[in-house]
């Protein structure tokens, strides 16, 4: 079957993320996505393993959340933010505050999560400028981490085995540490934090799963150990929720398992349902506070364009609404089990190194991989879309995927590992 003219005339001018276009393989052809599922140009339909990069948490077209768009871009599709207001950010702020715990209270909404991670870092700095404290300029991240493309955020990704390795040596300098996840790391982080405290504006991680480090789990008591070192050496602690939040590891929010309060949390991936770009960062009261000013230079000047954009406002108090119905809580449950069930087998399989499921997140993680590329398209034959992270095979589908399409991705997982 011939490539369609669209795809054909916009090769050559698309530059597309994260491939090296003089090599890369052709981008498939989508025409229409449904439920779980990703229609191609040929007719072929693809069952989506990874919900668009972990955003379609109902799946796609879900009517609730398109019917809100629609009356929204009947109305009004977008205004600007600088001296204006609306009514779904504003009550999109305020379901916000109320879903997250303690006192976070205070909502940013910007476009991309990278975004966000730059607005919540750009608060830490200035929180500590504000209180008239000076040289706290940097960020204690830890390998594995991940939180952005952006120039900032990649100073707090892991340096040597991210994505951004090739930039190691090129970007301001952050702290890099290991994750407190015994006695031994514990005790070497809080030495590296004394002994840098007084340079350290916040602390940075994902909570319980660092995603596109490699899907890497840690328990719930690490997080109370970095809030307990960030309180004791007068640190902010961000929590990057933006894969994580919204019902991906079984709560709302990963914080929750772990009964903390950061200081500011970043949260978007999922929060529209995987329709449009939106994000915010979400400050608990002593850091708004800390702007709170009859100095007009202690304000928080950071703007973007996109800013609270009205449609995507409406499809973030849409899915709000479905979450509220409190269904996904058996929806992500139903989900677990069957990744549990579906990718246990793969433990007894050669060449794995382990297998792990937590909330709707489910990881086959190889010893290696000698090629990225035909893993992918093995997938592929199997009518799956699968994107391995190296060696690192993983299911992020959406919520609602019906029972057959979960048991043909995790079969297909099967099938192909059992293959290498």
């Amino acid at each position: 079957m011939s490539e369609p003219d669209w795809l054909v005339e916009g090769r050559p001018h698309l530059w597309r993320p994260y491939c090296q276009m003089k090599t890369a393989n052709p981008a498939l052809p989508v025409v229409a996505t449904r439920a779980a599922r990703l229609v191609l140009d040929d007719g072929r339909e693809l069952v989506d393993g990874i919900a668009s990069w972990w955003t379609a948490c109902w799946g796609y077209n879900h009517p609730h959340i398109a019917a809100a768009v629609e009356a929204q871009l009947r109305t009004m599709p977008h205004v600007m933010f600088g001296g204006l207001s609306h009514e779904p950010a504003n009550r999109l702020a305020t379901r916000l505050a109320k879903l997250l715990p303690g006192d976070l209270d205070h909502v940013f909404l910007a476009e991309s999560g990278s975004v966000s991670v730059e607005i919540a870092m750009k608060m830490a700095l200035q929180f500590h400028i504000n209180r008239g404290v000076k040289g706290r300029t940097r960020f204690l991240a830890f390998r594995g981490g991940y939180h952005g493309d952006t120039l900032a955020t990649m100073t707090v990704c892991d340096p040597d085995e991210g994505m951004h390795s090739l930039f190691a040596g090129a970007m301001p300098q952050q702290l890099i540490g290991d994750l407190p996840r015994d006695a031994d790391s514990t005790a070497a982080l809080e030495a590296l934090v004394a002994a840098h405290a007084h340079e350290l504006a916040a602390i940075i991680v994902e909570p319980l799963v660092q995603g596109a480090g490699g899907m890497l789990f840690h328990p719930p008591e690490v997080l109370r150990t970095l809030r307990r070192i960030a309180d004791d050496h007068g640190l902010l602690l961000i929590l990057d929720e933006i894969f994580t939040g919204f019902g991906r590891t079984g709560t709302m929010f990963a914080m929750e398992q772990a009964g903390i309060v950061p200081d500011v949390a970043t949260l978007s991936k999922a929060l529209t349902g995987g329709t449009m770009p939106l994000s915010a960062a979400v400050a608990r009261r002593p850091v708004f506070e800390a702007f709170w000013s009859d100095d007009a230079g202690a304000a928080l000047m950071h703007g973007p364009t996109y800013m609270a954009h009205a449609l995507a406002c409406a499809a973030a108090n849409a899915s709000l609404d479905l979450f509220e119905g409190g269904g996904w809580r058996d929806q992500v449950a139903r989900v677990s089990a069957g990744l549990e069930a579906g990718l246990g087998p793969c433990r007894e399989m050669k060449g794995v190194r382990d297998v792990r499921v937590l909330g709707a997140i489910g990881v086959v993680e190889l010893e290696r991989v000698d090629d990225l590329e035909a893993l992918r398209r093995a997938f592929l034959a199997h009518h799956v879309w699968v994107r391995p992270l190296g060696r690192v095979v993983y299911l992020t589908p959406s919520f609602t995927i019906s029972d057959a399409d979960l048991a043909q991705l995790t079969g297909a997982v099967r099938a192909v590992v059992a293959g290498l």
